[in-house]
């Protein structure tokens, strides 16, 4: 008579690794603050649910938070760019203007 194996249960007590992704949410402020305010919003509660044991709920969150930090970031140094060209370009121009 052959006996079949099972694996143990994961462990209940654990708490599931999921990033908060705080960081970026907080730098993101520096680039574009209306989403970076999404993002910490959405940071700020992936612990509070894996705490509470709702880890597919901590996991959404997490990923809103990456998601609006990283569009933050992006919006940020796309805008930083286009004023540095713009800048480089006023001042070229008026440089060749003046003389």
């Amino acid at each position: 008579m052959s006996q079949q194996w099972n694996p143990p249960p994961p462990p209940t007590g654990a708490p599931a690794n999921v990033p908060n992704y705080l960081i970026p949410a907080i730098l993101s402020v520096f680039c574009c603050w209306p989403l970076s305010i999404v993002a910490i919003i959405f940071a700020a509660q992936v612990n509070g649910k894996v705490a509470s044991g709702d880890i597919q709920g901590a996991m959404d969150a997490s990923k809103k938070a990456k998601l609006f930090s990283f569009i933050g970031i992006g919006i940020g140094l796309v805008a930083y760019i286009l004023i540095f060209i713009w800048w480089v370009l006023v001042i070229g121009l008026s440089a060749l203007g003046s003389r």
